[in-house]
């Protein structure tokens, strides 16, 4: 047994496993693409978090939006963790995975009325309210169903997280919280507020932070806002701190762990007393899924090498939006080495997972896996091209359990036929 890259994804004999569980196996029974979870990688990050944390009261709130299975959300449930919401989806999800509502916290710039009246009914722990009119809506919601919603104000610390401009959001200019200078008249604004009750502040300064100092920046200022809101009288009862502690892509990158998280902020927010909130999503599920796909084609155009595959930008969007790196292994090791494009069917240019990427000498039918691949991976998956979302599977041991069934074409268009039933009374 021996691999680099992944614990939980090792290689016995030159064959990629997931635990106990042969990859290749696994692929010839249900067929490709499928993304593929290992549960006790998912257990461990768990654990690192709660021992990280047992010194000083706290709920880890995981972040639906990286990983919304059915399947994956009850094993943090079962855990003890609670949940952060973006959406009226992922509250509906929440709910149905069976979520203790005083478990959920609620984020996003764009919440709808249906979905603010949703969360109000359900009675969350928290909305992490992002601007002055979000207050007055939120307001006038609860007091039409006679009940008060418990809020926390986020706001927008102005701190840089050294990542990637698309997920940086704790800057002055993204569009998401209140300024730092802003803030005590929004939360003067929000205590006058009948139906609301003030529970907390939140910030959250983005995604796959590799270095914990911006996280202490960020509680700094936070703490001292909280020290100023008290001087006024206003008195909270939690610190929510966000998530987006980065992981392993590269071989090389060595992230920091939730131990170092917890000795950046923890010292930080004992002066104040409050409970503490972190909400992780990419480092609790990122490095314990990998999406599996099957070589296509083979394509040489001059210098170029194309191993072309059965997964799209359509199923793992990062690389496109982000060029985002994942590192990508053979299923069956050749010991052969090729430089090439690893790219899938889409029709464009930007549908690809590697560039002039060293890799074994693939060829057609062999499988590879997209490493790293746990978060926004499936969850932000389409069916662009009118292709079928890949089937989900977890894996325990040495047994695996599909948890997503592979879409069918007459999945995708059935709320179409159903329309065209309505309109034309046929359908080929």
């Amino acid at each position: 047994m021996g691999n680099s890259f992944s614990y939980y994804f090792p290689y016995f004999e030159n064959e990629l496993y997931c635990e106990k569980i042969s990859l290749k196996k696994i692929a010839e029974e249900i067929g490709t693409p499928f993304y593929v979870y290992s549960k006790n990688a998912i257990l461990n990050k768990i654990n690192q978090y709660k021992k990280a944390f047992q010194s000083y009261p706290t709920l880890i709130c995981y972040a639906v939006k990286s990983n919304s299975n059915l399947s994956i959300l009850e094993i943090f449930r079962e855990n003890g963790l609670g949940i952060d919401i973006v959406s009226g989806g992922e509250l509906y999800r929440g709910l149905k995975a069976g979520f203790d509502p005083k478990k959920i916290v609620y984020a996003g710039v764009g919440k709808t009325d249906r979905e603010l009246a949703d969360a109000v009914k359900a009675d969350i722990l928290s909305f992490n309210v992002e601007s002055l009119m979000e207050l007055d809506v939120i307001d006038q919601i609860a007091g039409s169903l006679g009940k008060k919603a418990n809020i926390s104000i986020r706001i927008n610390p102005d701190v840089d997280p050294k990542t990637h401009p698309y997920i940086s959001t704790g800057l002055r200019e993204s569009k998401f919280g209140i300024d730092m200078e802003d803030a005590i008249k929004a939360y003067e604004i929000a205590i006058k507020k009948k139906n609301l009750n003030v529970v907390g502040i939140h910030c959250h300064i983005g995604s796959q932070i590799m270095d914990v100092s911006p996280y202490r920046e960020a509680v700094e200022k936070t703490v001292e806002l909280v020290f100023r809101l008290k001087k006024i009288g206003i008195e909270l009862k939690h610190i929510d701190i966000g998530g987006g502690l980065g992981i392993k892509y590269r071989p090389d990158d060595r992230p920091p762990e939730p131990e170092d998280l917890a000795q950046a902020v923890i010292p930080l927010v004992k002066e104040i007393g409050l409970k503490l909130l972190v909400e992780p999503g990419r480092s609790l599920i990122g490095e314990a899924g990998a999406l599996i796909s099957q070589v296509i084609f083979l394509k040489d155009k001059g210098k170029k090498h194309f191993i072309i595959i059965d997964s799209g930008m359509n199923d793992l969007l990062r690389p496109a939006v982000y060029n985002a790196y994942h590192h990508i292994l053979p299923v069956i090791k050749s010991g052969k080495k090729v430089v090439a494009d690893i790219v899938g069917p889409i029709c464009e240019t930007g549908d690809f997972f590697a560039v002039d990427r060293e890799i074994d000498d693939l060829q057609r039918g062999d499988y590879l896996a997209v490493m790293s691949a746990g978060a926004y991976g499936f969850s932000m998956s389409s069916n662009y091209n009118t292709r079928p979302r890949a089937a989900e599977v977890l894996v325990d041991g040495n047994e695996y359990f599909v948890i997503r069934e592979r879409e069918s074409y007459d999945y995708i268009i059935e709320p179409e036929i159903k329309a065209l039933q309505k309109t034309s009374g046929e359908v080929k």
